[in-house]
């Protein structure tokens, strides 16, 4: 499949078959993550595979409990998300949900601290330059997994549970999760055109604005 063809039809994943991802494929497609840029070449993410259906539970459990407040919010008007009935996103985001156990992969997300040199640690903002060095990689597999004709989808509520995620799956101290790619075979289609800002919203020359 062809890049540009690849990032235009990759949407969020909420629907999927149970089938299971041969090994072949899965590998091929995590292997593209090792060629990401990122800083010094210290490779800082590691990639861990969840397929064991009671992990895979335990994951659903946590990750529930955050969206399930989400999506109360939601409906008691305290998000905004427009008139009417709950937008079609958050059903589909709330149909992955609760079914999120039964997806054939569950990909955790995790760096080595140490491998990792955040430059704005001193900016009177939360940092974000350490996503820099980890999410490339991750961008790059979920990529590959659409040329693979798999579907993904990445979420970083799990976070709220690094401790117990940490401890359910053996991941030592001075290692980050930084997200969870769930990846299987859609039951549905790709989209053909995703719906995205104009360029003009985002790009200036110049100066901001």
């Amino acid at each position: 499949m062809e890049v540009t063809e690849a990032m235009m039809t990759n949407g969020t994943c909420r629907y999927y078959k149970e089938d299971a991802i041969p090994d072949d494929v899965l590998m091929r497609v995590l292997d593209a993550a090792r060629y990401a840029p990122q800083g010094g070449n210290r490779q800082p993410v590691r990639l861990l595979v969840v397929r064991d259906p009671e992990k895979k539970r335990q994951l659903k459990e946590w990750y529930l409990q955050p969206w399930n407040a989400y999506m109360a919010a939601a409906k008691d008007g305290m998000i905004k998300i427009g008139s009417g009935e709950l937008p079609r996103v958050l059903t589909d985001a709330d149909n992955f949900a609760n079914a999120m156990d039964k997806i054939p992969a569950l990909v955790v997300v995790c760096a080595v601290m140490d491998d990792i040199h955040p430059t704005d640690m001193d900016l009177d903002r939360p940092t974000v330059v350490y996503g820099c060095s980890i999410y490339p990689a991750m961008q790059n597999m979920v990529l590959k997994a659409r040329d693979e004709g798999l579907g993904t989808t990445v979420t970083t509520l799990l976070c709220h549970f690094e401790p117990q995620v940490k401890a359910l799956l053996n991941i030592p101290n001075g290692i980050a999760t930084a997200a969870v790619v769930a990846m299987g075979w859609p039951a549905k289609p790709f989209p053909k055109k995703l719906d995205r800002r104009p360029l003009s919203d985002m790009v200036f020359f110049e100066s901001y604005g």
